[in-house]
């Protein structure tokens, strides 16, 4: 009787190589995870203000444009006093006055405009006559929703904080994953070694045993766990894999030539956007006022930075930088970030004002950076794919009329993209 012939051998074999590669699937299988779902908190109305979209839109507009180079919508103090919480300080009617008239109403003797102005050094504040009543409401609507915001990001900091720790009392958490993932791989090692044990014990007995010389072969046969890595077609797809990964990474160097992801030249002075355009929320026009109207966004001129700093921070190793630069009469050499070849042509206004496209979509979260890099890759491809895809904002645009009836008569309900208006075509960019 044959107790263990060639079938039995190669079925333990296999057994063998199985065991093993679930033992490096479980070492490879990726953590678990649980999401916390975010909660809405919804914007707190204000008796006397229109909190709508729009009014708050309209608020934003204004108050970046006429009071943000003094005031922020947080409690900091920058000229004037931080506006977070000024609908509880003060009355509406009150506020209408202040704003739009400041020394009329301190001349009147009131109190409280009196000693704000003794408080803030008799600074005196830019009066606003011809803002009507409901655009200093407007401004107030966007200074309250600003602080609804950051109500709600506090908010939802500490629901999700609770969430998660909810989460890890309910349920399985990582290093409870972990360890059930180690004592299955500790479980499989045991299993593999039974059978190895096994396999010997077996060995031995057999080679005891009066066997005929066919199954003393079979007995006598090693199990060899590198003949599967020495075979013609296990060296056949590492040599094709091998191949393709080196021409992949060829390709990939060839097209990155002249690509500059991620390149982030140190500066003249230590601008930061993230305080400016971030923190203060400074709009991207007012210092490249371009952006709107031309091809370039311009790089802004001394002038333009002299508007909040020759009044704040004068005493700054950097800002005095800007004053030696006016002195000097010579232009800050910033280094150019982003940078397309020649024979390309790109028109900002053309993106910004007409296609509505945010900064951020090109340039990447630019109120976040302390350092300006260039976040996207800028090639054709980049430019071609994003053609394809933004639909035209043809909306109260009469312009787009013609061309909306002619691509509704000819693809129906699909929404006009700038492919269908000529945005691939090779003069669009080229010159």
């Amino acid at each position: 009787m044959r107790l263990l012939n060639k079938p039995n051998r190669l079925m333990l074999t296999r057994i063998c190589y199985a065991s093993i590669f679930l033992i490096v699937m479980l070492f490879s299988s990726p953590a678990w995870a649980q999401e916390v779902a975010p909660q809405d908190n919804a914007t707190q109305e204000v008796p006397g203000l229109d909190m709508s979209e729009a009014t708050i839109a309209k608020g934003k507009e204004l108050f970046v444009g006429r009071c943000q180079s003094c005031h922020a919508v947080t409690d900091e103090v920058v000229i004037g006093p931080g506006l977070k919480g000024v609908l509880e300080r003060r009355e509406l009617p009150w506020l209408l006055k202040w704003i739009r008239n400041s020394q009329a109403l301190i001349q009147s003797g009131d109190p409280t405009a009196v000693q704000l102005y003794n408080e803030y050094n008799q600074t005196q504040m830019t009066s606003f006559l011809d803002l009507s009543d409901d655009d200093i409401k407007a401004i107030l609507a966007y200074v309250k929703s600003a602080e609804n915001q950051q109500q709600e990001a506090a908010a939802d900091g500490a629901a999700q904080a609770e969430g998660g720790e909810a989460a890890q009392a309910s349920g399985l958490n990582s290093s409870y994953l972990t360890a059930i993932l180690i004592g299955l791989v500790i479980v499989l090692v045991l299993v593999l070694a039974v059978l190895l044990l096994i396999v010997s014990l077996l060995t031995r007995f057999l080679k005891n045993q009066d066997l005929p010389e066919e199954d003393l072969e079979v007995v006598n046969e090693k199990i060899d766990l590198t003949a599967p890595f020495r075979s013609k077609a296990f060296l056949t797809v590492v040599g094709v894999f091998f191949l393709l990964v080196v021409a992949k990474a060829g390709i990939d160097s060839l097209m990155d030539v002249g690509v500059q992801t991620g390149y982030a030249p140190t500066q003249p002075i230590a601008f930061s956007h993230k305080l400016h355009a971030g923190k203060y929320q400074i709009d991207c026009q007012y210092c490249h006022t371009g952006v709107r109207k031309g091809k370039s966004a311009n790089i802004p001129s001394a002038n333009i930075c002299m508007n909040c700093h020759g009044e704040i921070k004068r005493g700054s190793p950097e800002i005095q930088k800007i004053y030696a630069a006016i002195e000097k009469n010579e232009p800050i050499k910033w280094v150019r970030v982003h940078n397309l070849p020649d024979f390309a042509y790109f028109n900002h206004a053309q993106h910004v004002q007409v296609g509505q496209i945010e900064c951020q979509y090109c340039h990447g979260e630019i109120e976040k950076m302390e350092v300006v890099q260039q976040r996207s890759p800028l090639t054709m491809g980049w430019c071609i794919d994003c053609h394809r895809k933004t639909v035209v904002k043809a909306e109260g645009n009469d312009y787009y009329d013609r061309l909306l009836q002619f691509h509704k008569a000819n693809a129906g309900k699909k929404p006009m993209t700038v492919e269908d208006i000529g945005g691939l075509e090779c003069s669009k960019c080229h010159y």
